[in-house]
């Protein structure tokens, strides 16, 4: 055999190994999406849970009061309690926040950067009172009806952690967003709906997510990374923690405003797996080898290239002289296919998610073009940057608190030159 053969069948053997994984993670959750739902014991004769609901905010007075109107609507008839934890703001999140009706902790400390310090000191305001669990909603976030009464009884019914069904708002004349829009279905819906009919652990997924008391006081919140929900859910799995799924609870996103924000989004959520994979893996597989066969799958799920890169891959694949690779490749694009199929079917427009498929070439190059932002994403000291969704005077940015985006004069004055760290104004009503 020549060294050109040589070469050709190393090359095959890599982009097999590299796309495997993903490939056997959609088939089998994919497959899974389609058994029975779960079913929650009864739980009237059980005390009703006292329940906070915690919105880590970063300058986001343009969707905050939109967040916490559409909360107090789901809680209505409940004594849930509604908290904002205005993070480092330089606008009037607080203020916003304040008249939809909300708690409002200010917090300001620009050595605590990230969402992640936003929660721990959400989570310590929520438990220094009578609080039986919490819930994390984002700011730009508005929720279903139905959430706040099906994340109470799936908790007070005995679950840990839940996790509800979380979607991406987009715009139907922008390919782009839909197309991502589509993506994120099939992570966030398919895939964690797969795992929970499997009784695995859905995942946490950053928004949607509510998680018990006693959970928190035996694994404590110290995610404070890029992906703080990922990073949560692998220590709650190596504590024997699961998180159960509630499809029919929907919180949904807007998606991002600019270009900038895309690429900004991406290189935290694709950059920080990476750094969490190569952090989280051992542990979990030494965790395996110990008899816990149930955490394969999240060791499964951290070693699969993201679609977009895995559908590169599998067409190189397809375009090289290897029989067995052609045949692996196409196998494993007709999975693909499936998955992106039923995501788009459990989608608000079937056929308009298939007509957007058309841009996925353009989607992948542009993939492939970030992967500078997504390495340096990747790195364990990468820094928490906001995602720009539309254009908010003055923000400080995470990265570089120092700079101002606006001259001295049409700034807006800061909360910390007028109220205290940690104050709390406001009650929710």
């Amino acid at each position: 055999m020549t060294i050109a053969i040589w070469i050709l069948e190393f090359l095959g053997v890599l982009l097999a190994a590299v796309t495997f994984p993903v490939v056997l993670e959609l088939a089998i959750l994919t497959s899974a999406s389609f058994l029975p739902r779960r079913r929650f014991r009864s739980c009237e004769s059980l005390p009703p849970i006292r329940l906070a609901i915690i919105i880590p905010a970063h300058n986001e007075e343009l969707l905050i009061a939109r967040c916490v109107e559409s909360l107090r609507t789901s809680a209505a008839g409940t004594s849930t309690r509604i908290m904002v934890i205005a993070h480092n703001c330089c606008d009037h999140t607080a203020e916003r926040a304040s008249e939809a009706g909300a708690e409002v902790v200010v917090y300001d400390d620009l050595q605590a950067r990230g969402k992640g310090f936003a929660l721990m000191r959400g989570f310590e305001h929520a438990f220094a009172s009578e609080t039986d669990a919490v819930l994390v909603v984002d700011a730009d976030s508005t929720v279903s009806e139905n959430l706040i009464r099906l994340a109470r009884h799936a908790l007070t019914g005995g679950a840990e952690a839940v996790q509800c069904r979380y979607e991406l708002e987009s715009s139907a004349s922008l390919p782009k967003t839909r197309l991502r829009a589509l993506a994120f279905r099939g992570f966030n819906l398919i895939r964690a709906g797969g795992r929970d009919r499997l009784g695995l652990s859905a995942g946490i997924l950053g928004n949607g997510f509510a998680v018990r008391r006693e959970v928190l006081e035996q694994t404590p919140y110290k995610a404070l990374s890029v992906v703080e929900d990922l990073e949560y859910h692998v220590q709650l799995l190596l504590s024997g923690k699961r998180v159960i799924f509630l499809e029919e609870a929907v919180v949904s996103s807007q998606a991002t405003a600019s270009a900038t924000g895309d690429i900004t989004q991406r290189a935290r959520w694709e950059g920080g797996r990476a750094m969490v994979a190569r952090r989280w893996i051992l542990p979990l597989a030494g965790k395996v080898a110990s008899g816990r066969l149930c955490l394969a799958e999240p060791i499964l799920d951290l070693s699969s290239l993201p679609l977009g890169f895995a559908a590169l891959a599998l067409f190189i694949g397809l375009c090289l002289p290897l029989e067995w690779l052609r045949i692996y490749s196409g196998s494993a694009f007709a999975v693909i296919g499936f998955h992106v199929l039923v995501a788009a079917w459990k989608g608000p427009d079937f056929f308009e998610d298939l007509r957007v498929l058309a841009s996925v070439p353009g989607y992948i190059f542009w993939k492939v073009s970030i992967i500078p932002h997504l390495v340096q994403g990747a790195r364990h000291n990468a820094a928490w940057i906001r995602t720009d969704r539309e254009p908010v005077a003055a923000i400080i940015p995470f990265d570089n608190p120092g700079r101002l985006d606006l001259p001295a004069a049409s700034r807006p004055n800061r909360l910390a030159e007028r109220l205290p760290a940690d104050a709390v104004i406001g009650l929710s009503k």
